[in-house]
Parts: structure tokens; sequence; C-alpha cells
């Protein structure tokens, strides 16, 4: 959990900056070892050693609690996915990058702690805005290989490129969605590799 990605929102100064932090990392820890489900925000208090009000003052419930949290692990998955494709220069290893890198590091962070894949779980069946603004994120960088893809002459440009990347994005999504990924373990290991081939075939010219 990066520093700058949990200071995210409702800013009130340096102390207070730090205070929101440590009541996020507090929270991912207590969470992680009795459930976001089953904790209120009066136990996360105790635990912390604040009172509930003071906790109030930097997250207005405990939805908001989780939803940074959330926003932190996206973010990762995101930079971790980024970084991947920056180290190729060919749209179409870009997108093999991308369909290997983003279920894979989901899987991992999620299997490493088994009760943030439970504040997933509400993030994404509530459609929290931290997973809206994550799913337009992976979208518009398929739309940005799609589009180098275009330029650079390898990939068909008949059909509208929004099109095109929502359709990219369906189709790796049941390995990014938690409430898709728990069905999608079986073939985890070649589904990535499989699928980018799928969607390369039929970009091509």
């Amino acid at each position: 959990m990066t520093n700058d990605s949990a200071l995210s929102g409702q800013a009130r100064g340096p102390a207070d900056h730090d205070v929101r932090f440590q009541i996020m990392v507090s929270a991912k820890e207590h969470f992680s070892r009795y459930g976001y489900e089953k904790t209120t925000v009066s136990e996360l208090a105790r635990s912390i050693g604040f009172s509930k009000a003071y906790i109030y003052k930097f997250f207005d419930s405990k939805q908001a609690i989780g939803e940074a949290i959330c926003k932190d692990c996206l973010q990762e998955i995101e930079s971790e996915a980024r970084a991947a494709i920056a180290t190729v220069s060919s749209p179409s290893e870009k997108l093999r990058r991308l369909f290997q890198s983003l279920p894979t590091v989901t899987l991992r962070l999620f299997s490493d702690d088994r009760k943030l894949y439970e504040i997933a779980i509400y993030a994404a069946s509530g459609r929290w805005p931290a997973t809206i603004t994550y799913e337009n994120h992976v979208k518009e960088l398929l739309k940005q290989i799609l589009i180098e893809g275009r330029s650079a002459g390898d990939f068909e440009r008949k059909t509208p490129i929004d099109d095109v990347a929502l359709s990219a994005f369906l189709v790796l999504r049941p390995y990014l969605n938690p409430l898709l990924l728990q069905h999608s373990f079986d073939d985890f290991e070649v589904a990535p590799t499989q699928l980018a081939n799928l969607v390369l075939r039929s970009l091509a010219l």
C-alpha cells in the first residue's frame, strides 16, 4: 500500500493525512483478521485506540474505509500492469502483457489475503466508485493499445474503436472482477494467454 494512493480524498492537512493513512493501515489489518462484514466501526475504533467519532472525522462509514483500501489495491494492480506493458514496444505484445499481468496481479493480491477478497466482492457487487474508475482505466488502456496498433498498421480499422475496446475488456473481465474470478480458477494458467491470442486474431487485417 503506498502512502500517496492511501491519502486520496478528504484532504485536511499533513497531520490529518497521517491519521487517515494510519486508520487505513489499521483497518486493513483488522479486516484481514476478522473480515469486513463482521467488523463494525466501533470495533475498529477500539482496535486502533481512537474514538468512533474521531474515525468519522476522516471516513463517513465503514464502506468509505473499505473503498479507500480497495482503491489502493486497484491502483497497485493497475500500476503493475502499466509497468509490464511499458517494457515492450509492439502493440500486439502490449495487449498480451496486459492480458497476462492484470489477472496475475489480481489473483496474487487476493490469494495473499482472502479477507481483502471479501472487500473486493462487496466493492464489485455494490459497484463502488473505485471499481468503476478502475474498469474505466482498463478500458482506456486497452483503447490506447488499440490506437497504437491501428497507427502501426497492425490492427483492422473498420470497427469503431470504442466497440473494440469494450469487447476486449469484456473478454478480460472474468479474470479481473472478483465476482467472476472465483469461477475462473480452473483455466487460469492458460486462459489469459489464449484469450489475448483470440482477441489479436480478431484484430488482424
